[in-house]
C-alpha cells in the first residue's frame, strides 16, 4: 500500500508555491507540492492529475458537474454511431437533459452528411389545428354575407 508523506497543498498556497518553482519541471514542482505517494517499495509517484485538478480548482476553474454523480450509468459523450442494423440511438441522458417524455414527436431534416432533429411542439400543432377550423368558420360566415 502507498502513503502520502506531506499533505498536498491547495488553494492560494499552491498558486504561490507553484510560481515559486516555475524553474523546476512539472513533475518536481508537483512533487514538491506535496502531489506524490511512496510505495511499500519506497519508490515515489508523483500524482500529477491531482496536481493539475488541484491547480485547475485553485484558479477557480471547476472540474465537476453542479449536480453530483451517482454512480449509474455513463457520462455522455456527445457522439453516436449507426449500430448494425442501421439505428441511431440517442439515449436517455440526452432526452432526460432537454425534458423530453415518451411520446415527444421531431421533424427530420437532412443534410448533407448532417440531421437536424426539430422538435414538433404538441401545443403549436392543437393551435395550427384550432385556427385551421376558425378560417373554415370565418370563410363559411364571410359567404353567408356576401349572399
Amino acid at each position: 500500500m502507498s502513503e502520502t508523506a506531506t499533505a498536498p497543498l491547495t488553494g492560494k498556497t499552491l498558486l504561490a508555491k507553484v510560481k515559486e518553482l516555475s524553474n523546476l519541471p512539472r513533475r518536481e514542482r508537483a512533487k514538491q507540492c506535496g502531489y506524490y505517494t511512496t510505495t511499500k517499495n519506497g519508490q515515489v509517484r508523483v500524482n500529477l492529475t491531482d496536481f493539475y485538478d488541484a491547480l485547475l480548482s485553485a484558479r477557480g476553474i471547476p472540474l465537476s458537474p453542479e449536480t453530483p454523480k451517482d454512480g449509474r450509468g455513463r457520462e455522455p459523450t456527445y457522439r453516436v454511431s449507426v449500430h448494425q442494423n442501421g439505428q441511431i440511438v440517442i439515449g436517455a441522458t440526452y432526452t432526460k437533459a432537454m425534458g423530453l417524455k415518451s411520446g415527444d414527436e421531431f421533424e427530420i431534416k437532412l443534410g448533407y452528411k448532417h440531421i437536424h432533429l426539430i422538435q414538433v411542439d404538441s401545443d403549436r400543432r392543437e393551435t395550427d389545428e384550432e385556427s385551421a377550423e376558425y378560417e373554415d368558420d370565418d370563410e363559411e360566415e364571410e359567404e353567408e354575407e356576401e349572399e
